[in-house]
């Protein structure tokens, strides 16, 4: 039987485009999650998009590390780090191998398995803040290093895939600084969100942190 229109996979040609043409179509695309416990589908409503080489609020500005090399793969695949010593962040790479390009999937409303989202968010006060923020989206979906790299275009059984959704109106679309990017990062505009959403996430400008031998952070937070 063949699956309905807003449940096709998303190929990897969409992946392979511009980041900038990327982030905001994949508002409204339903992230899928499957574990041993079951499935969570997450429809996506806030993203944020970083531009690797060309961008100093990337991963990826300086080059290859053996942390972003998975930036630098094909398209499609899952970059997932850990940040503060305590959170995960998920990522899907766009862009022709080696552009290292990537989008930070912000935030989402579970439509589906929220049962099994609720007690790894206990936090929570209701539904539309199990993934209200990029942090939160990870810490729902059981979102870990052993993903980084997983194929989100292998097929809706696999661990992590992206359906096709219901794209919101692009009058709904819209767009501003990233949250929490310093530097000469800081003013893109390449956060984007559905206006109206309640599971996106507050936006918070860049606060510099103090390093331990005084000095101060570089302003690069994600993909």
């Amino acid at each position: 039987m063949n699956e309905s229109p807003d449940r096709t996979p998303l190929p990897r040609s969409f992946f392979d485009r511009p980041v900038l043409e990327v982030a905001p179509d994949l508002l409204g695309r339903t992230l899928v999650r499957t574990t041993e416990e079951g499935r969570i589908e997450l429809r996506l409503t806030e993203v944020e998009a970083y531009a690797g080489a060309i961008d100093p609020g990337s991963h990826a500005f300086r080059g290859q590390t053996a942390r972003n090399a998975v930036m630098f793969g094909p398209p499609g695949h899952a970059y997932v780090y850990f940040t503060y010593g305590m959170w995960h962040c998920l990522n899907l790479v766009c862009g022709p191998v080696g552009s290292a390009s990537g989008v930070l999937l912000r935030a989402g409303e579970v439509v589906s398995g929220a049962e099994q989202a609720r007690p790894r968010r206990r936090s929570a006060r209701k539904d539309d803040e199990l993934a209200k923020g990029p942090a939160r989206l990870a810490t729902a979906l059981d979102v870990a290093l052993s993903l980084n790299g997983e194929d989100a275009c292998a097929g809706p059984a696999a661990p992590l895939a992206v359906l096709t959704g219901t794209p919101p109106a692009p009058a709904l679309i819209r767009s501003g600084p990233r949250t929490g990017v310093g530097g000469e990062g800081a003013p893109h505009p390449w956060r984007f969100w559905i206006d109206g959403d309640p599971t996106v996430s507050p936006y918070r400008a860049h606060t510099p942190r103090k390093r331990n031998k005084g000095g101060l952070d570089s302003g690069r937070r994600s993909a």
